[in-house]
């Protein structure tokens, strides 16, 4: 990386676009996104990889297009289910328009309780 590259706080970035599902993850959690994503594209199935970069502030017009484009959501990450960064995601897109383009409800993948 350059000496000049800046983190845009605020804006998530799309690690791979897909058609079908799409996984929102934060830090490590990216990398087991990832690692599904490759998984599951053997099976057809093409996932919208989506690395929110910040948790505060959290880019929920990113995650509302891209669960529009796909109709899926999955959060992953490492912490406990229980007050997470994926009940939030879940939360924010069940009081946004893009709950009604879902076709599923939202899975959360997380850590043990």
């Amino acid at each position: 990386l350059s000496k000049d590259f800046v983190l845009p706080i605020g804006k998530a970035k799309i690690e791979r676009a897909g058609n079908h599902i799409t996984l929102v993850a934060h830090s490590k959690a990216v990398e087991l996104a990832l690692e599904a994503s490759n998984e599951l594209a053997g099976q057809g199935i093409e996932c919208e990889v989506i690395n929110l970069r910040s948790l505060r502030p959290l880019d929920i017009p990113t995650i509302e297009q891209s669960v529009v484009k796909t109709n899926h959501l999955v959060t992953v990450e490492q912490g406990w289910p229980t007050c997470g960064i994926g009940s939030e995601i879940c939360a924010r897109i069940m009081e946004s328009e893009a709950f009604y383009h879902l076709d599923a409800p939202i899975v959360r993948v997380t850590g043990m309780d």
